[in-house]
């Protein structure tokens, strides 16, 4: 039998790659998550909730390395006590059970948001600081939730945390559908912003092929244990020529107009107190919120020298053909429908 690697998240876009590329790599695999069944066949599948501690104790039980993929992602000011319920409780669930069962190695799927300050980021590294403004439940959780991990590296539980920016790739969940949930509404006519402001993405085989880097690296000398990576393509684009090239791939109608960053910041702000008022704050996070609006016209793009130096991480799959081998995606479902 292989590595026993425990997969939070395993039935989301990250989580469901990694267990598959573990699958590949000989690991027995166990899945947490909440839905009914894994979408990943081979798995030892457990339905967990990782706010409940007993749960996670018994799950991970055996284990060799947790992988925590799982997050709540909510961009609006609203609903604060439920994200950090899940994002940092659970996080804290399943350190406080790694290091009671003496699990050697723990690998965090953290975010380039925990540095985000709602300014400009050119070729951010690591040395950068956790935001000290309150952005969002999201980010605000993802930056304790990566503090708690690196304070707990011990010799008993090497930790890691790595920061993609962006994900995109088949099988995407979040990001290219809400986007192209717009534009088949016919509402994506406009694009926010002058459009220069250039942004990191990473194509999801890169984080995978990153992931398994991370865990490698903690069997090792360890070099990598406490500290955390930014991990992306390394190929900044400005946010809406890449949303225009998917949208072209496609055969979208191309973006006509554009809203001044005001104006939208403006409008997203409204649009969340209206919701407020009339009781909606736990609707469905569409991304036009003010975080949202914000990290489309700033510059957040990141240096991987780190990844690349200690990690040894190169991505494989490059921006182009990342677009490519998601649109054909995209296409091929499409066509089975």
């Amino acid at each position: 039998m292989g590595t026993i690697s425990v997969v939070t998240g395993g039935n989301g876009f990250v989580g469901a790659k990694l267990a598959e590329a573990l699958l590949r790599r000989g690991d027995s695999v166990r899945v947490l998550d909440i839905g009914e069944k894994s979408r990943v066949e081979g798995v030892d599948y457990r339905r967990v909730d990782i706010r409940e501690p007993e749960a996670v104790l018994s799950a991970i039980e055996g284990a060799e390395v947790i992988f925590h993929t799982a997050s709540a992602v909510h961009t609006k000011q609203s609903l604060r006590d439920e994200i950090f319920a899940i994002n940092l409780g659970g996080t804290r669930h399943l350190l406080d059970a790694a290091e009671k069962l003496g699990v050697p190695r723990f690998v965090y799927v953290s975010s380039a948001s925990v540095v985000y300050e709602g300014r400009d980021i050119e070729s951010g590294d690591e040395s950068l600081p956790y935001s000290s403004l309150s952005q969002a439940p999201y980010a605000d959780s993802k930056i304790e939730a990566e503090r708690l991990v690196l304070e707990r590296n011990s010799q008993a539980c090497l930790t890691i945390a790595i920061r993609p920016h962006l994900i995109f790739g088949p099988g995407d969940s979040r990001f290219l559908p809400s986007i192209l949930a717009k534009a088949d509404s016919g509402i994506l006519r406009f694009a926010i912003g002058d459009g220069s402001s250039l942004s990191d993405y990473t194509y999801i085989d890169n984080l995978i092929d990153a992931l398994l880097l991370a865990d490698e690296k903690l069997k090792g000398e360890a070099i990598a244990a406490g500290k955390a990576y930014f991990i992306t393509n390394g190929e900044p684009m400005a946010f809406w020529e890449f949303v225009s090239r998917v949208l072209e791939r496609l055969g979208y109608p191309q973006i006509l107009f554009r809203i001044p960053f005001p104006v939208a910041y403006g409008l997203a702000a409204l649009k969340e107190w209206f919701e407020v008022l009339r009781g909606r704050e736990a609707s469905a996070d569409d991304g036009f919120t003010r975080f949202a609006i914000k990290y489309m016209c700033t510059h957040h793009y990141f240096s991987i020298e780190r990844a690349k130096e200690e990690l040894g991480y190169t991505p494989r799959v490059s921006l182009d053909e990342g677009i490519e081998r998601t649109c054909a995606a995209i296409e091929s479902a499409r066509s089975e429908k």
